[in-house]
């Protein structure tokens, strides 16, 4: 089993938003039964707390389920439970770095450095704007999930 986990700063909205856009694609392509996909913070803000209401509303616009999410911070055992840690931005690659005491295997990854377009997830929570957000997701995961399938493959 591929165990994939997806960070930001607080877990309501972007990596919330990947965990759930890349269980959609891997149940799409007959593959979920393959895969764990979850989704942590890099700070203990949010801890607890469901999806933000406009990311929830974004994933529902497109069909896409996201019910039972709490808010987590990432852990230095995910380093050793999940193979590929799946940053939104620049900041998270920091913070995941620190909190997992480094990256030797090299599993910390920007989730836009699978595309041809490398570089940060338009964070939501600043900009308002969660269309861009998805855009941005959708890309992404669309790539790991291209990236992992020839991994495994």
């Amino acid at each position: 089993m591929t165990r994939i986990l997806f960070i930001c700063h607080g877990n309501i909205c972007r990596s919330p938003m990947a965990e759930f856009v890349m269980k959609d694609l891997m149940a799409k392509a007959g593959l979920a039964e393959d895969f764990d996909i979850a989704s942590a913070a890099t700070s203990r803000e949010e801890i607890g707390n469901d999806i933000y209401p406009p990311a929830r509303r974004e994933l529902a616009h497109h069909g896409v389920p996201c019910e039972g999410h709490r808010a987590r911070q990432l852990t230095r055992e995910d380093y050793r439970r999940y193979d590929y840690l799946v940053v939104m931005d620049d900041a998270n690659l920091r913070n995941a770095r620190r909190i997992c005491g480094g990256d030797p295997e090299g599993k910390i990854r920007r989730l836009l450095d699978f595309t041809a377009r490398p570089g940060e997830v338009a964070d939501p929570w600043y900009t308002g704007d969660f269309t861009a957000t998805w855009r941005d997701v959708l890309e992404g995961c669309t790539a790991l999930l291209a990236r992992v399938k020839a991994d495994v493959g």
